[in-house]
């Protein structure tokens, strides 16, 4: 059977990471034979990858050059013993560390590249590094995939080979989210308010280029205007603990109607519950695993425009400028105004759009057919 080692930089709860076990849930043990080494140490996808019965390692390095040819060197003894006949790096540092043990066995490497690539100056400085070595390592893999188009296009306009680029999507499995109407009435019963009552969310780890200080401050200026809509916002490090939210918790208009969840395990019941769902992205998404979610859940979205924003959305939703709180505001006014039953044709359409475009079959399908490319050259 076809071999493939994967190489992900972490298998923590990021989108990243959740694609590659969707992925592998549709590969293992039908097309190919997976397994898996984490430059990381082990995370909360790494259960899920193993209960498919894909062998998983984890290498559990700190993300220091120094470090990398370490990795190399054990990737390269557990490589041996599974005898890949690819090697499949997954984001930045995961690439690297596939492109060096591949060398070193002389096996193709096909890169996976994550997001976008709006700002260098915005990543981490060893990231930077490691971004600057792949744009001159990048004519080396077999083929770089991305996820979006407007990841391919900034990072070959950074200097990545443009010969070796594609195309391919993320996966998304329609049966698990899908228009769910209990969810709605049971994610109101457990944050105690109306059944009635409007629920926009954001579904997101905290981090800057999520922008969750944008959403808060355009959740002041609708609260005001509507006292009816209540806010949830689930994900890593999303707490009232947390001080970014804290004082909002506490006062001011979204006293009371702020609800921050944290990271949860029942996020296709979350967002099924939503009457519009949002990203409030300032930069750094590529293709937002969560809008294109929220349509499968036949939520209608408004989504700042990051990454394939424009192009996941379409008609189910309003797209706004990044870092314009009032923008954002006003799209979920407008899509408020227009009524329950507008936004449920909105969001059905942008389902039958996403499955149509994006379901998990196709998509191993895509991968399973630049595996054999690569193998028959």
């Amino acid at each position: 059977m076809f071999r493939v080692l994967f190489v992900p930089t972490g298998l923590s709860t990021g989108g990243a990471e959740r694609q590659l076990a969707q992925l592998l849930a549709h590969l293992h043990g039908t097309k190919l034979e997976a397994a898996v080494v984490s430059l990381g140490p082990r995370g909360a996808v790494s259960g899920q990858i193993e209960a498919l019965g894909v062998p998983v390692w984890h290498l559990g390095l700190s993300y220091n050059p120094l470090n990398l040819p370490y990795a190399a060197a054990r990737l390269a003894m557990i490589a041996r013993r599974f005898r890949p006949h690819v090697i499949q790096g997954w984001m930045y540092h995961g690439n690297l560390a596939a492109s060096l043990v591949g060398r070193v066995l002389g096996r193709p490497v096909i890169w996976g590249v994550r997001q976008s690539l709006y700002d260098l100056a915005r990543e981490k400085p060893l990231t930077r590094q490691v971004i600057r070595l792949l744009a001159r390592w990048s004519q080396s893999p077999a083929a770089i995939v991305y996820n979006a188009h407007l990841a391919r296009a900034q990072h070959e306009h950074f200097g990545f080979a443009q010969e070796r680029g594609c195309v391919i999507g993320n996966a998304f499995d329609g049966r698990q989210y899908r228009p769910d109407p209990q969810a709605r009435r049971s994610v109101r019963a457990e944050l105690g308010i109306s059944q009635d009552a409007p629920l926009i969310g954001l579904i997101a780890r905290y981090h800057p280029m999520k922008g969750h200080d944008i959403f808060l401050s355009a959740a002041q200026h609708l609260a005001v205007r509507r006292p009816d809509v209540h806010f949830l916002l689930a994900g890593r490090d999303v707490t009232p603990a947390h001080p970014l939210f804290a004082p909002h918790g506490r006062s001011g208009p979204l006293a009371g109607r702020l609800h921050l969840l944290g990271e949860r395990a029942d996020i296709p019941r979350l967002t099924a519950a939503l009457d519009i769902a949002s990203s409030s992205s300032s930069w750094g998404e590529a293709f937002s695993n969560a809008l294109a979610e929220a349509l499968l859940c036949g939520v209608p979205v408004v989504a700042t425009d990051v990454g394939d924003a424009r192009i996941i959305v379409g008609d189910a939703g309003i797209v706004v400028p990044p870092g314009d709180a009032r923008a954002l505001a006003s799209g979920w006014q407008a899509l408020l105004d227009r009524g329950p039953e507008a936004r449920q044709a909105m969001g059905w359409a942008g389902r039958e759009r996403l499955l149509a475009q994006h379901s998990v079959e196709a998509v191993a399908q895509a991968y399973v057919q630049l595996y054999e490319r690569i193998q028959d050259r």
